[in-house]
């Protein structure tokens, strides 16, 4: 009669399910957590506006500058929503009586705000000022990729943390000339060279810090 009440491979089955046991709430802690960070959930996010605005026709074609409606950029922390009546400006005269322009009519007529679906939205404990990046070199296109070639703005850049974080410790590759803040075509590392950039980053002492009061206040 054999003394082993088990075959001799049953052995393997102890560290077998010790490893699983230390694996598989690793794993499943790190599919939560990628899973609902903002680079999966939020990245491409695009949703349909009241009125169908095309930016690549916009900014694109028509080359209107990005601060004819988003005009305190360069003041506030905030990017301002155009208020109606700036569209109208054009609209009085282009495709005035347009159906799809018929929120916008309404909107001039009652007072009342068109109401945009926002694309790109930081959570309330994060601070983020546009007016102290935008006035030191970092321009439109690094947060919000091709504006000008989108017919329907979607969020191309994660804006988690570690993403902000990468350009707060490495912010010479966003830089550019003041002048070009708004120039959605130009590519700070391939249309300008080291030294235009880090000139960009002498001129403005820039020297983001990484701590967690700068974004969390």
């Amino acid at each position: 009669m054999s003394r082993f009440l088990f075959p001799r491979w049953s052995n393997l089955l102890l560290p077998t399910i010790i490893l699983a046991g230390m694996t598989i709430p690793l794993y499943a802690a790190f599919f939560v957590a990628y899973g609902f960070s903002p680079k999966t959930l939020e990245v491409g996010y695009q949703p349909v506006q009241p009125i169908p605005y095309s930016h690549a026709l916009h900014a694109g074609e028509l080359g209107l500058d990005c601060r004819y409606c988003h005009s305190s950029v360069e003041k506030a922390a905030h990017a301002s929503i155009p208020p109606s009546q700036t569209c109208m400006n054009c609209h009085t005269q282009i495709h005035p009586e347009s159906p799809k322009l018929a929120p916008l009519r309404e909107s001039v007529a009652t007072g009342l705000s068109v109401e945009w679906t926002r694309v790109h939205k930081l959570p309330d404990f994060a601070y983020f000022n546009h007016s102290a990046h935008v006035n030191r070199g970092i321009g439109c296109v690094s947060c919000h990729g091709r504006i000008d070639t989108m017919e329907v703005v979607y969020q191309k850049s994660p804006l988690s943390m570690g993403w902000c974080l990468e350009c707060h410790r490495n912010p010479t590759d966003n830089l550019r000339p003041i002048s070009e803040i708004t120039n959605l075509s130009l590519d700070s590392l391939t249309d300008l060279t080291l030294a235009d950039r880090e000139a960009v980053k002498k001129k403005f002492d820039i020297q983001p810090s990484s701590d967690c009061s700068t974004c969390h206040r």
